[in-house]
């Protein structure tokens, strides 16, 4: 038995011990563990700082290392996201159908937990804490695979976890960390059946198709998120060109580092003379670097380095964007088929009937009309924490929260039928 079987073999055997497990006692355990979080926070800072030491001698670049810094204020937030966890009605045991056949059978169609969950990600490790809770509470055990660039942090956080809830009554394997990072055991956990039950990769492009190619555990694809915002011609006022200018510096600068930043924009050629040098004047203020073809060039000049396949296919995750000039809707709506991940798509329009083509011709887990993609987020569409925005369509799309986390059993009662 290898390395990630063992691990397997004791998120399987926590597995009932979850499933059984009351609202109450979870709740419990999702207290003790925000209130450990708060409590230890120095402790948690200094893996971290390990953990960052490591990540700028290895040069990794400061939108990443941004992902990966644990402060007071973000720890702080993993516990009050966790408060706001327990505040949220438990699935588990919810009747979503049900009806009485015509022979007398009674039929329940009731929540429960998926069982055992595996989620591979990469260097943020608040996702360490938020995957963890939110597994617990949805009646499940989790098995984490981190990045070796977050492997302190995520050492740390876990232990932490895993105390915190063996001291409350639940078994302390409900939680685990694979801390071997080698792409070996990767591999291993990728091929888990009869151990674990769905395997969610968090993280780029690359990581998302890594597991979905290799992967013999059902997957469930989250993450990936080449986004784009497009400008339409319909914009008139001065009012509408100062929202286009703010929508894509929000969705491009304020945390470029995530899965809702958006990396390409689109804009249309009536649009593009006037707009892009107020978009370039906002984004230099983030040393934004342009990537764009022909047209973006004779527009803002030689700082715009040429936009080549691979860059539009590009999850930049840095203060990078690429940019394409259209001549219509019809181009705008090719370019983002060519090239979006379907996590998050963005129409800045005046224009109806625009907006409701774009709504409903782009194929994407989150389509917007002149807002942020930024908003893509289990908390702000009020939904609580969410362990990743997933990009496929079987089983859950878009923010995955509690309800996701579930599957359904029926439940049916007889006086004696038989067929």
């Amino acid at each position: 038995m290898n390395y990630a079987q063992t691990l397997g073999e004791k998120a399987k055997a926590a597995a009932p011990k979850m499933a059984a497990a009351s609202p109450q006692l979870k709740n419990n355990a999702l207290a003790a563990i925000a209130n450990a979080l708060l409590d230890k926070k120095e402790e948690i800072k200094a893996a971290n700082e390990l953990d960052l030491i490591a990540a700028k001698e290895n040069n990794m670049s400061a939108a990443m290392q941004d992902r990966l810094r644990l402060t007071d204020a973000r720890i702080e937030d993993m516990a009050k996201a966790i408060h706001q966890l327990i505040a949220m009605d438990d699935p588990i045991g919810t009747v979503t159908g049900g009806s009485v056949r015509p022979n007398g059978l009674r039929i329940m169609k009731t929540r429960v937990p998926l069982g055992s969950i595996g989620i591979i990600f990469e260097s943020r490790p608040n996702v360490t804490v938020d995957a963890a809770t939110l597994c617990l509470k949805a009646g499940n055990t989790v098995l984490l695979r981190g990045g070796k660039e977050a492997i302190h942090s995520n050492t740390c956080l876990t232990n932490i976890m895993r105390e915190a809830a063996a001291e409350t009554g639940l078994p302390a394997d409900c939680i685990q960390l694979v801390e071997d990072t080698s792409r070996e055991t990767a591999a291993d956990m990728m091929k888990l059946n009869g151990y674990l039950d769905v395997l969610i990769p968090r993280g780029g492009a690359g990581l998302i198709q890594a597991v979905v190619n290799q992967a013999t555990v059902p997957v469930i694809e989250t993450g990936a998120g080449n986004c784009h915002v497009y400008i339409d011609k319909c914009l008139r006022t001065e009012e509408d060109y100062e929202m286009a200018v703010r929508i894509v510096d929000n969705a491009k600068t304020q945390r470029p580092s995530v899965c809702n930043a958006i990396e390409g924009l689109i804009i249309h050629e009536d649009m593009a003379q006037l707009l892009l040098p107020r978009i370039k004047a906002a984004l230099d203020k983030h040393d934004v670097t342009f990537y764009g073809d022909e047209k973006t060039a004779e527009i803002l000049g030689q700082c715009v380095l040429p936009a080549t396949e691979e860059i539009y296919h590009t999850e930049f995750n840095d203060y990078k964007i690429s940019v394409k000039v259209v001549s219509s809707l019809d181009e705008a709506l090719e370019h983002i088929a060519r090239y979006s991940t379907k996590h998050s798509e963005c129409i800045i329009t005046k224009d109806l009937d625009a907006a409701t083509r774009f709504q409903r011709e782009v194929d994407a887990a989150a389509v917007y009309v002149n807002a942020s993609t930024r908003f893509t987020d289990g908390g702000e569409f009020g939904y609580g924490a969410e362990i990743g925005i997933s990009t496929q369509k079987l089983h859950a799309r878009g923010p995955m929260g509690l309800t996701e986390l579930t599957t359904v059993k029926y439940l049916i009662e007889g006086s004696g039928q038989i067929r």
